[in-house]
């Protein structure tokens, strides 16, 4: 019997929908006034070309309760998006700092070798959750860096997006901090680490264009302490907000700690 390589892991569309098909949503309330939509991105928008379905092989079939009678088989793409949305769950839950691949197919009721027709490895698994990170945040950041003038708003609004973002996805924040990925592949946490750094640099363009405009004599040397420092703050609230179990929210007086910082 031939061996079938499972396909990559789908690239989620950045595009927002007006009405969400059903599927894992990162679930924002963007700061006012600028309007966003309340639900963003769902996880079930994939690409129109995706791979088609492999039929399963005998040793990959999934186990013997998804194959009860008048149990409906999902759709091409749907066991993706519902891999990922439990692997999601699951991270949300007290002490999931280490799912296994077994713990995630017995939550889903397959067998470990269906999790692997869709997904080559768990770290793939863990990058279709990134991906979904990076899409969500960095479209709603280019939303504000377009709608908004003033730069020093800009960075307001930046900020507060990312931490909305993490509250209202706690098993995301998992992910961005770091805890899910420790036994994970490295590469993982470099692209996490990625992704902070692109977020500091968008807060220093808008930061430097502030400067400029207040007549700071070094508006390149106070944009990057500044963006250095913001970035610190959101990180630290967001690990904060994980370790607490969810409890210390990372909004939690944000207004006035950048006023601090942001002026």
């Amino acid at each position: 019997m031939s061996r079938r390589h499972a396909p990559a892991a789908p690239k989620w569309v950045g595009v927002y929908l007006q009405e969400a098909p059903s599927g894992l949503h990162a679930r924002i309330a963007a700061p006012r006034p600028l309007p966003l939509p309340a639900t963003a991105l769902p996880m079930s928008a994939l690409p129109e070309a995706l791979p088609p379905e492999p039929a399963p092989d005998e040793d990959e079939a999934e186990a013997p309760q998804a194959a009860a009678p008048g149990r409906k088989r999902p759709k091409p793409g749907e066991r993706r998006v519902q891999i990922l949305q439990t692997l999601a769950g699951m991270l949300e839950q007290p002490g999931a700092e280490r799912i296994t691949t077994a713990a995630l197919a017995a939550k889903l009721d397959v067998s470990e070798a269906a999790l692997y027709r869709h997904f080559a490895s768990k770290a793939q698994m863990f990058e279709g959750l990134i991906e979904f990170i990076e899409s969500s945040v960095f479209t709603l950041v280019n939303q504000i860096t377009e709608r908004e003038a003033q730069p020093a708003q800009q960075v307001r609004r930046i900020a507060v997006v990312l931490l909305q973002f993490g509250e209202k996805n706690p098993g995301m924040v998992r992910v961005m901090v770091g805890d899910a990925l420790v036994f994970e592949h490295e590469r993982l946490n470099a692209r996490m680490n990625q992704f902070f750094e692109r977020v500091e640099s968008q807060l220093r363009q808008g930061l430097r264009a502030a400067a400029e405009a207040n007549g700071s004599p070094t508006p390149t040397v106070e944009a990057q302490a500044l963006a250095s420092a913001i970035t610190a703050l959101l990180v630290g609230r967001l690990q904060r907000y994980a370790r607490s179990g969810f409890k210390r929210l990372p909004t939690e007086h944000l207004d006035p700690a950048l006023s601090l910082l942001v002026r």
